[in-house]
């Protein structure tokens, strides 16, 4: 007997075929619809499918499934590009039109992941709690929004629930081990442990959140070390690895700063035939970035110049990402700051704000000037600085003499809004107090809304640099987060300069006693140089010996410093030899010991260290001071040999001695020998560095680069005594404050006295 259907056809055979053609027409105008809207999403112009949407709603809706899938498309590309406001209008216009819709699982579960991928848990949950049935994918959408937000005991709490109802898929369990990170180890194994009781730990998705996971998870007592072993022991007994496992240890690798065995990795990948992407690249040119200070760099070097190779080989060179992982790889190596500037110009064209911001992080260091001209350019060449970008050239800044580079960034700081950010308003007090502007660097501070402990180190620190002691222990006191580390060196520091010994060693002893704090080689070298300053050099000695870390060249130099300014020649031989094992090339063993000998009339002890200094072919760092005039820092050797106004400095410089010895100024002739070991000559003593730039300063007056009746003078090493009593005294007589900036600290010249009251 012959279907109904059948019966029609036969019966109405015309009719039947154009209902069949109108439905098929109506199918098809609904696909090409549905088309077009994928392929505007994938292209991003989510406003214009969302309009096709609103005014082709009526033929989409003739078939149930492509009026599903349209709208599914549309909220997925909603998340995927952050549109919040676009989705609630649609998921709005989806319960006037369509109330019905609400109770779809499968549209649903598209809407809560775009309110979870929008960082809207609270509407998400709510869609979830109204859902009449939920599936695994309901669960698990929801599982990864609050891991994304970092929330673990939701987390944990939906992921139970999904446990009393269904079998957890690999991507919850992924989403979960993401929020273990931050919970710590113990969250993270028991995770392990549910996954292995189900036998889904061998599933490479959640293979490689194991990995990810302990590589990133510290235990129980804070450490790392033993949950890197059960990443590397998760990647082993994998059956089946894809690139993300191999990234995955290698991030690993990185993320511990283990640069030879992440290399160890990527080299047995590459010559097993495994391929590699962009992310691979990263990983390992980052583990190179961060190598330790006891690693290779001529074999870090050699590596990197192989990666650089084979990304031009494998084409990822043109990658900006990638180039710019390399410019700061081969600079953190100690590569030559030339190649890499020739490499951030060969990705002209493709630039972006970070690379640009570690071009200039590579030459902040080495070339500050260069670096503040960069960031100026990159204001030319319309990019926006974001805070990264301002920190570095804040730290540029802190380099310069004057404060003038430091106010012209702030100025672009309160410009684009960042007044607030706790991080850039530290490197600004850093960055004015290392400019001689203590008064800009508390003005920073007192005006801060919130303060971190970066703030409270950073002023502590600026105190301490200008031997403000009595202002940094009246702050510290003031404190009120939990002192760290950093905060002792600080306040040692402090002491140090001022001569505070007994209270020095009250703080150092409170560190482990009070606070917890381990002392490391910072504290212990200052307190070698607080012993040392105030002429306790058996104290000094005995803490050496008492360490229970091995002392470095800072803590050696730094009794070598305090033995020639007590005159212990026995104890000064043993610190320039073991300073000399530490830094061979360095000379300042050589030059110390030789103004030792000489300053206690031993010359031809003198001559044989000058001598032994020679065949070592080891050079003495020449003395160099700055000055700022008008718009260009003029710099200064001894005696000014190079500089074009040399006769006219020297001539008023005479005329200066002269006035000085009428109140007073006696040369210290006795210091010519061992401060230039040069010969015992009066002018040689009256054409060191910083006199020559101070009269620099005087003669140009109406032409400094800052306010107020202040010169301000920058040195590379410390200033002798002979200086420092000129400068006291050339403060009284022209009524200026002279601010010099020697290797170690702030002097502040001012009516004949200095802020370090004759104590540096």
């Amino acid at each position: 007997m012959l279907c109904y259907n059948k019966l029609l056809c036969y019966v109405f055979p015309k009719r039947c075929f154009l209902r069949t053609l109108c439905t098929s027409n109506a199918e098809t105008v609904a696909q090409n619809i549905h088309a077009q809207i994928r392929s505007l999403c994938v292209h991003g112009n989510i406003e214009e499918a969302l309009s096709l949407l609103y005014t082709q709603d009526t033929h989409i809706h003739t078939q149930s499934s492509l009026f599903l899938q349209a709208y599914a498309t549309l909220f997925h590309a909603c998340a995927q590009k952050k549109c919040l406001q676009q989705g609630i209008a649609l998921h709005h216009y989806i319960l006037q039109r369509h109330p019905t819709i609400q109770n779809d699982t499968f549209l649903t579960n598209h809407i809560i992941n775009m309110y979870c991928k929008c960082g809207q848990l609270g509407h998400a949950h709510y869609l979830f709690d109204q859902m009449p049935y939920r599936n695994i994918v309901s669960w698990t959408a929801l599982i990864s929004g609050y891991a994304q937000s970092g929330l673990i005991r939701e987390c944990f709490s939906l992921f139970s629930g999904l446990m009393a109802h269904f079998r957890p898929n690999e991507f919850a369990f992924a989403s979960l081990l993401s929020v273990c990170e931050e919970g710590g180890v113990r969250c993270g194994t028991q995770v392990h442990a549910v996954a292995f009781k189900i036998s889904l730990d061998a599933y490479v998705f959640v293979a490689n959140a194991l990995i990810t996971m302990y590589s990133k998870c510290s235990g129980s007592n804070g450490g790392y070390g033993h949950t890197l072993d059960d990443a590397w022991t998760v990647f082993r007994s994998m059956e089946f690895r894809n690139l993300i496992s191999w990234n995955s240890m290698i991030a690993g690798f990185q993320f511990h700063g283990l640069a030879d065995r992440a290399i160890h990795l990527f080299t047995h990948m590459y010559c097993n035939g495994i391929g590699f992407d962009r992310a691979t690249l990263l990983s390992v040119l980052s583990s190179l970035s961060e190598r330790s200070a006891f690693d290779d760099t001529d074999a870090h070097l050699r590596n990197c110049f192989q990666l650089h190779c084979l990304t031009i080989k494998s084409g990822f060179i043109s990658e900006v990402e990638v180039t710019t992982a390399l410019v700061k790889s081969y600079a953190n190596l100690g590569g030559h700051i030339s190649d890499c500037y020739r490499l951030f110009l060969d990705t002209s064209g493709r630039q972006d704000i970070v690379s640009w911001t570690a071009i200039i992080t590579v030459f902040a260091d080495r070339d500050p000037e260069q670096a503040f001209l960069l960031f100026c350019q990159l204001h030319r060449e319309n990019f926006v600085p974001d805070w990264h970008t301002f920190s570095i050239a804040l730290k540029a800044c802190a380099y310069f003499v004057t404060e003038q580079h430091a106010l012209a960034v702030q100025s672009q700081i309160i410009k684009k809004g960042f007044q607030e950010d706790k991080i850039l308003s530290n490197a600004l007090i850093h960055a004015y107090a290392r400019c001689g502007s203590l008064a800009l660097s508390k003005q920073v501070f007192d005006e801060m809304g919130c303060r971190d402990l970066v703030s409270w180190n950073s002023m502590l620190k600026s105190y301490a640099l200008h031997g403000l002691a009595k202002d940094a222990l009246e702050l510290f006191q003031k404190m009120n987060v939990r002192p760290d580390s950093a905060t002792f060196v600080a306040l040692l520091s402090a002491c140090s300069h001022a001569g505070l010994v007994e209270k020095g060693l009250k703080f150092f002893n409170s560190m482990s006693d009070d606070h917890g704090i381990v002392p490391q080689l910072d504290h212990y070298a200052c307190m070698v140089d607080l012993y040392g300053r105030a002429g306790k050099l058996s104290e000094a000695e005995e803490l050496i010996y008492k360490m229970p870390m091995k002392p470095d060249s800072v803590i050696w130099s730094s009794l070598l410093g305090s033995c020639r300014k007590h005159g212990d020649t026995r104890l000064a031989r043993l610190a320039a030899d073991k300073f000399k094992e530490l830094e061979p090339k360095n000379s300042l063993g050589y030059v110390q010991m030789s103004n030792i000998y000489s300053f206690g009339g031993s010359f031809i002890e003198a001559s044989m260290i000058r001598k032994e200094m020679r065949d070592s072919k080891v050079r003495k760092e020449p003395g160099l001071s700055w000055v700022y005039i008008g718009k260009q820092v003029h710099e200064f050797a001894s005696g000014g040999k190079h500089h074009p106004q040399r006769g006219a400095i020297l001539s008023r410089l005479e005329i200066l001695i002269g006035k000085l010895k009428e109140i007073g100024y006696a040369p210290e002739v006795s210091l010519a020998l061992y401060d230039t070991e040069e010969e015992h000559k009066e002018d040689q003593l009256f054409h060191h560095s910083e006199k020559m730039a101070l009269i620099f300063a005087i003669m140009n007056e109406g032409s400094l680069s800052y306010s107020g009746n202040v010169i301000k003078i920058m040195k590379n090493i410390r200033i002798c005594v002979d200086c420092h009593n000129f400068m006291k005294l050339t403060s009284h007589l022209c009524q200026k404050e002279i601010i010099v900036r020697d290797s170690n600290r702030f002097h502040h010249f001012k009516y004949a006295t200095c802020s370090c009251n004759d104590y540096w």
